[in-house]
Formats: structure tokens, sequence, C-alpha cells
């Protein structure tokens, strides 16, 4: 079962994350980013490789497309907020940029 991020973990699961651009949201316990590309198809492209990684791990991102930008949020719904599969998606979407 996947378990809610504890204090002693965040620091060095989520660091490496803020210093590539993810952040916290406000309000929820849940990390955000915006990933901007050359065009639509380039987009497309990173969310189509980000999802079979998504299903594989069961974890699915709360996100949006418009146009060359993908926003991102993170967050494990059945502990209420981050978990480490949070961080560990988030180094998968940065990986394959």
């Amino acid at each position: 079962m996947t378990e809610k991020m504890s204090e002693e973990t965040r620091g060095p699961l989520l660091d490496p994350l803020f210093a590539t651009g993810w952040e916290m949201v406000e309000g929820r316990d849940a990390i955000t980013k915006t990933f901007r590309f050359d065009d639509f198809v380039d987009a497309f492209g990173w969310m189509t490789r980000v999802a079979i990684w998504a299903e594989k791990w069961d974890h699915h991102p709360e996100w949006s497309n418009v146009y060359r930008s993908v926003d991102v949020v993170l967050t494990t719904h059945d502990v209420d907020g981050l978990s480490a599969l949070d961080a560990k998606l988030a180094r998968k979407m940065d990986s394959l940029i």
C-alpha cells in the first residue's frame, strides 16, 4: 500500500524536483510544473510517453494541454497528499523531455 510522504523523506525526495522547476501547489499537498515544448505534436508525444509509465505504475497525473504547454499536478489521492510515487513520476516526466 502507498503511504503519505513523511516529513523525513520530503526534503530528499522533493528538493531535487524543486531544483528542476517543480513547485508546491498552494493549499494542497501536491506538486506542479508547466512543461513547454516546440509545438503541439511534441507536447502530445511527451504526454503519450508519460501515459505509458503512469499506466504501468498505476499512478496518473492531473494534467491539461493547450497547444505547446502541459500543466501537471501530482498528488496521491489514496493518501490525500504526496507519496513517493509522485516524486518517482515527476522524475520520469523530467527525464522524458
